[in-house]
């Protein structure tokens, strides 16, 4: 009798631990096409050249001819080679897509030059920022005069988009702190500033034509 109450007490036992399981399946079977189920962990910094060996491509870029979220304004042209210069040329030929800027938007392109471009252009454009001083900051050469140098001025803005975006001479690529839509509104913002530099000078230029008219 005594066994007998042992048996059931140990089967009873075992019902109770089968019970008390959750009734997952530890081990799956055979995974046909296991990447589809579980896919692997890419690290941004990490050395890919083992995937490589393993016959797996990865390069961490994005899909030729995609366009990432927030970069709506495709620049198409790339930077040249060292020695060349065929695109810095071709970009005179891009126009601006910002071709407007309401009260909002231009404070916005105000605060963006003012933050990236006015520690070496000058909050009035004028290469004086300071960087240069006076020729008394820390850097040697004055920075472009972006408004009163006809050459600035006559820079077309997909031009002075390729400077922005590739740098140029000492000036370093901003295509990492700006968008592209910023590097165009900041260059619309710029060019605004020129305009506004020559607009004086019209009605004086008037004045003179007609008073040459009536000699």
């Amino acid at each position: 009798m005594k066994k007998i109450s042992i048996i059931i007490a140990v089967f009873a036992a075992g019902i109770a631990l089968v019970s008390c399981g959750d009734g997952l399946k530890r081990k799956p079977g055979t995974v046909y096409m296991p990447d589809m189920g579980d896919s692997r962990a890419y690290e941004t910094y990490a050395d890919h050249s083992i995937l490589e060996k393993k016959g797996i491509f990865y390069n961490n870029k994005p899909v030729a001819g995609t366009i990432a979220r927030g970069e709506e304004m495709p620049f198409l042209l790339t930077k040249d080679l060292p020695g060349d210069t065929a695109n810095y040329v071709a970009s005179k030929q891009v126009a601006n897509p910002v071709t407007s800027l309401n009260a909002k938007e231009t404070a916005e392109a105000e605060r963006l030059y003012l933050v990236n471009c006015g520690i070496c252009h000058g909050a009035k454009l004028d290469g004086n920022g300071p960087l240069y001083k006076d020729g008394k900051g820390p850097f040697p050469a004055k920075p472009a005069t972006l408004v009163g140098d006809a050459k600035y001025e006559a820079m077309p803005d997909g031009q002075m988009f390729y400077s922005v975006t590739y740098g140029k001479n000492l000036m370093g690529s901003y295509a990492s702190q700006l968008s592209r839509k910023q590097r165009w509104a900041v260059i619309h913002y710029i060019k605004s500033k020129q305009s506004a530099g020559k607009a004086p000078s019209a009605p004086a230029a008037a004045a003179d034509s007609s008073a040459t008219a009536k000699k």
